[in-house]
């Protein structure tokens, strides 16, 4: 197995479910709680990763990247480097790409979060962020801990977004993903299958774990 890209896979979902978690909780929370006309439009842009094929999401972070674009412009004076084909543009689309799998999760936790335990909260003279950190996220625990395993196992799998911006450059920016799409362009099918069954597995064990700790988290509550 190339162990060089499991490991970059690995550094690589870390740092976008990292992230997500910074940009993906204060977002979540606008959307569950916030009353304004415009929302389903931030919404249908959250989601749009979910239906939006890979290559097209990738072709248009390529672009917005690239050195003749004014954000690739300025990456490049100030670091002297480009920010396409390098770590720092795959954190970027995958971030992008994975943001739905963090944010709707999220949202959906702290939609289901009892109002009048947040009303109680501001009545006793807690702040609205004291009480989002002290009641909303020990509530919406269970759908936070989902989003973060989603995103984490999610980035792990990526394939066409990251090709797009990153290409396949050994060490640098070739991925798991990309590996195994390697050894079945040289017919190394043997090498591709046992990679192909270590990401099976992991994504099997990421997904009964997680439906295992909702289950048990819906039982904790009883039903009225």
């Amino acid at each position: 197995m190339d162990w060089s890209a499991i490991a970059l896979s690995l550094r690589l979902a870390a740092a976008t479910t990292l992230v997500l978690l910074a940009i993906g909780l204060p977002l979540a929370a606008w959307l569950a709680f916030s009353k304004r006309r415009g929302r389903w439009l931030v919404d249908a842009v959250v989601a749009l990763p979910l239906v939006l094929p890979p290559t097209v999401l990738g072709f248009y972070v390529l672009v917005a990247l690239g050195p003749r674009s004014p954000i690739g412009y300025a990456y490049e004076a100030l670091t002297g480097s480009r920010i396409v084909f390098s770590f720092q543009g795959l954190l970027i689309a995958s971030v992008l790409y994975s943001l739905p799998f963090a944010v709707q999760p999220f949202a959906a936790a702290f939609a289901a979060v009892d109002r009048s335990l947040i009303e109680t909260a501001w009545c006793l003279g807690a702040s609205k962020l004291r009480t989002f950190t002290r009641v909303v996220m020990p509530l919406a625990r269970p759908g936070i801990v989902a989003g973060v395993v989603l995103s984490f196992a999610h980035t792990i799998g990526e394939f066409g977004v990251v090709l797009m911006v990153g290409g396949n450059l050994p060490g640098r920016t070739r991925t798991i993903s990309v590996s195994i799409y390697d050894d079945v362009q040289a017919f190394d099918y043997a090498r591709a299958g046992r990679t192909a069954a270590v990401l099976l597995v992991f994504s099997f064990i990421v997904l009964a774990t997680t439906y295992r700790q909702q289950r048990r988290a819906g039982r904790a509550w009883p039903v009225a």
